[in-house]
């Protein structure tokens, strides 16, 4: 449960939610899309009121967000092509339309285009996230939704594809937010960080604040847990700064 949370997340930056599980990063993220409705107050996404989904707000919300969920969220009866198009095809876009944004896309998210006739099964993990991320993206939307997408991968596909995240976050200048529990991989990606713990801010800045400074006993363990990765992760954000 979440609760007296207020939070404003600027555009134009990668935004990570950041805590153990359970500390409600999946809810907020769910809140963001009209999936989950708040008790009391509001959510306001791009200047419009998030209202609880029914089939029309989700297909104008599938318009201005893109999601990829943990593991995927691909469907296992759809081909590769199949599932990175099909916002297209809701969205009731020409067959030359969706093979120009597929290909442009492949190409951004590093998808081979061999891949198009198989099927989930058949992929790796880091393939299948791939496939997820190029979906997401297809329609072009302004914010960009990724919960623990990352989690699951062998270390290899993991630190290949946070590379690939930072690159592809920083060259299309959208507003992302990430969902991890993951320290390292919230340093490495993320421009600010909301630190969670039982459904409350425990808090909230720039990233390098957040591992530098912990505000609260609290925050310091869990800074603390991460160690020694996270100071490895900042010496590459350094190193990247410098440059």
């Amino acid at each position: 449960m979440i609760a007296d949370l207020s939070l404003a997340l600027a555009a134009g930056q990668t935004h990570c939610l950041l805590g153990p599980s359970g500390s409600g990063k999946s809810t907020i993220l769910r809140s963001l899309t009209g999936l989950a409705a708040p008790i009391r107050g509001e959510v306001t996404v791009l200047g419009r009121r998030v209202e609880p989904a029914d089939a029309a707000a989700q297909r104008e919300a599938n318009r201005s967000a893109g999601l990829v969920l943990q593991h995927g969220g691909l469907f296992p009866h759809l081909t590769v092509r199949d599932n990175v198009v099909l916002p297209a095809a809701l969205a009731g876009w020409s067959r030359e339309r969706v093979e120009r944004r597929l290909t442009e896309l492949e190409a951004l998210c590093g998808l081979a285009s061999e891949l198009r006739a198989r099927y989930p099964r058949s992929l790796s993990g880091g393939q299948r996230q791939r496939v997820a991320l190029t979906r997401a993206l297809f329609l072009d939307p302004p914010l960009l939704l990724l919960d623990e997408p990352l989690s699951g991968l062998d270390p290899q596909s993991r630190t290949e594809l946070q590379e690939e995240m930072k690159r592809l976050f920083g060259s299309l200048a959208r507003t992302v937010v990430l969902v991890t529990h993951d320290l390292p991989e919230a340093l490495f990606l993320a421009d600010t960080i909301t630190l969670l713990d039982r459904g409350r801010v425990a808090q909230h800045g720039p990233a390098e604040t957040i591992a530098r400074h912990p505000a609260s006993e609290w925050a310091r363990a869990f800074v603390r847990s991460a160690a020694p990765r996270w100071r490895h992760m900042l010496d590459l954000v350094d190193g990247e700064s410098a440059r």
